[in-house]
């Protein structure tokens, strides 16, 4: 339980650090202003063609009586916007990102120094950054899309689906935004996404603690765009926790000639 509240504190930190920075607030406003945009249209057409979508899912329904189709339809219809809200939370911090890589890394970096100690870097150039970025973020919001898809099913289980399943969907939903926002600051730390979810599953609690509250907060309209530079700030002061950076020198490679170092991570091998 400790990491739980650990994790809250990070988001808090990373909420004051901007406070303390204002300009470095003001920047990194741009990408989620125009992601906002994007997604509110989308989610716009969502609302206004549910009901059709419904319908047209359900044709067995179409003969039913009074108020069975009703009330059936209407509850189909609050899952798909369900699961739509639950995917445009997680998706939505992965564009921004995307749109904002230039941004949040400065704002990461930024960050590293303020904190003390060497400010790491990939040593990759911003399109090879940018690739790894958008390959990293498609497969987790395909493993998200694998937990929508489950806990949408679960949601027609009476009681459970309706109490534990929405608490398992924010558990799961801060675990992934938490993820994607130590993006920023462990992939300067040459780790890829398979190490950074081996990180993240030693401090699930610290995770969830980070994520859940930061996830609650996006539902409310406009929230996201203003707590995204505080959620980079403070995901970077986790991330400084999760891989404790050292000035080591790298340990040679065996197999290598004398003086040379061992190959970077897989996914920052340069070519």
């Amino acid at each position: 339980m400790r990491d739980l509240g650990k994790g809250f504190g990070f988001l808090l930190q990373g909420q004051r650090w901007v406070g303390r920075h204002g300009r470095w607030f003001g920047f990194g406003l741009l990408p989620g202003l125009v992601t906002l945009v994007l997604y509110a249209g989308a989610l716009a057409g969502l609302v206004f063609g549910a009901d059709d979508l419904t319908a047209w899912a359900t044709p067995f329904a179409d003969d039913w009586s009074s108020p069975w189709q009703g009330l059936f339809r209407g509850f189909l219809t609050a899952l798909v916007f369900a699961l739509g809200l639950f995917l445009a939370v997680i998706t939505f911090t992965a564009v921004t990102l995307l749109v904002g890589q230039p941004f949040y890394e400065s704002l990461s970096e930024e960050v590293d120094r303020s904190e003390g100690g060497r400010v790491p870097e990939s040593g990759l150039p911003f399109w090879r950054e940018l690739w790894i970025s958008a390959r990293d973020s498609l497969r987790i919001v395909l493993r998200v899309a694998f937990y929508g898809v489950l806990l949408f099913a679960l949601g027609f289980v009476p009681v459970v689906g309706q109490t534990v399943v929405p608490a398992l969907g924010f558990c799961v939903s801060g675990y992934f935004l938490t993820e994607e926002l130590t993006s920023v600051a462990l992939q300067r730390r040459r780790l890829d996404l398979k190490e950074r979810l081996r990180l993240l599953r030693g401090r699930r609690m610290m995770a969830i603690g980070f994520g859940v509250p930061l996830t609650l907060a996006y539902l409310v309209p406009f929230v996201a765009v203003f707590l995204m530079p505080g959620a980079v700030a403070g995901a970077t002061l986790m991330a400084r926790e999760l891989a404790p950076d050292t000035e080591e020198t790298p340990e040679p490679d065996p197999a290598a000639g004398p003086g040379q170092a061992a190959p970077a991570p897989y996914g920052f091998r340069k070519d």
